[in-house]
């Protein structure tokens, strides 16, 4: 994980219309390289820093929210600049509008948030290398054996809007 004194974190799409702040370190940041992050990014890999909504302010104009399709088949959200079409978060079923996944490179330093695990790396394209001392796991994996103690603590204290939200898709 990274230093918790470079917080907070500002960033935006290529045009300057959207920005945001990150207030606070991520939960984690996941290095996705599932098919599916290759096609939508149009990359190898999609870098994605988790944090709760509550800790991304928005400073600029609100994004348009688009939705994608996912392998869940659920769908997510992506956070789309109005102006330049840029995608600087989504949010996926599970967790809805509680926790954001913000594209690390819309950050205006994206240097300070490396990944803190490499994900679904069975798919991932045979030439990219994975750096040593960085966890990485095929598919996905158990909060419990990669999330630090503190991320865990505050997963516990959004649980409640998670478990809202997930009930409000039932009855609604």
């Amino acid at each position: 994980m990274v230093a918790s004194n470079i917080f907070p974190l500002n960033g935006g799409c290529d045009c300057g219309v959207v920005r945001y702040r990150v207030e606070k370190q991520p939960l984690i940041v996941h290095c996705c390289h599932c098919r599916w992050c290759q096609r939508e990014s149009g990359a190898s890999f999609a870098l994605n820093a988790m944090i709760e909504a509550d800790y991304l302010v928005h400073l600029g104009m609100e994004p348009e929210i688009i939705d994608t399709p996912s392998n869940s088949g659920k769908g997510q959200k992506i956070a789309r600049c109005p102006k330049c079409r840029v995608a600087v978060w989504s949010n996926y079923a599970g967790a809805g509008p509680v926790v954001r996944f913000v594209r690390v490179g819309t950050l205006d330093a994206p240097d300070h948030l490396p990944p803190d695990i490499h994900i679904f790396t069975s798919s991932k394209q045979p030439w990219v290398q994975l750096p040593a001392g960085v966890p990485f796991v095929p598919e996905y994996y158990e909060r419990e054996s990669f999330w630090p103690a503190e991320s865990l603590a505050r997963r516990l204290l959004v649980l409640p809007k998670i478990e809202a939200y997930q009930a409000s898709l039932r009855t609604g």
